[in-house]
């Protein structure tokens, strides 16, 4: 194993919906590519989008992951989601529980 494939990290995305979160977050899991994924909201996002301050009610979604899965997250998550740029920030785990990030790693080998 390479060092990456033992460091960590948390990836931050929204969802438009429920319905969809729940799906990606389904995604992510069944394929290995995230140990857990938590949802969180609804919640509201200001943002800028061409040209225009929007408001929207969104999930958020917390991805435990490897960080040596970030590309294959990132595919993942664009495949999936309805959104043209999805959020897709890999946040990474400076230290952690040792057994939590061991099952970390058991459910994302």
């Amino acid at each position: 194993m390479d060092r990456d494939d033992m460091r960590f990290g948390v990836v931050l995305t929204t969802a438009g919906s429920e319905a969809e979160a729940r799906a990606i977050a389904t995604a992510l899991v069944e394929r290995r590519l995230a140990a857990c994924v938590t949802r969180l909201g609804p919640g509201c996002s200001v943002y800028r989008w061409e040209g225009a301050v929007r408001e929207e009610s969104e999930t958020v979604l917390v991805v435990k992951t490897r960080v040596a899965r970030f590309a294959e997250v990132r595919d993942a998550i664009r495949e999936l989601h309805s959104y043209d740029t999805p959020e897709i920030v890999l946040l990474p785990i400076e230290h952690g529980d040792p057994r939590y990030l061991a099952w970390l790693a058991g459910e994302t080998s």
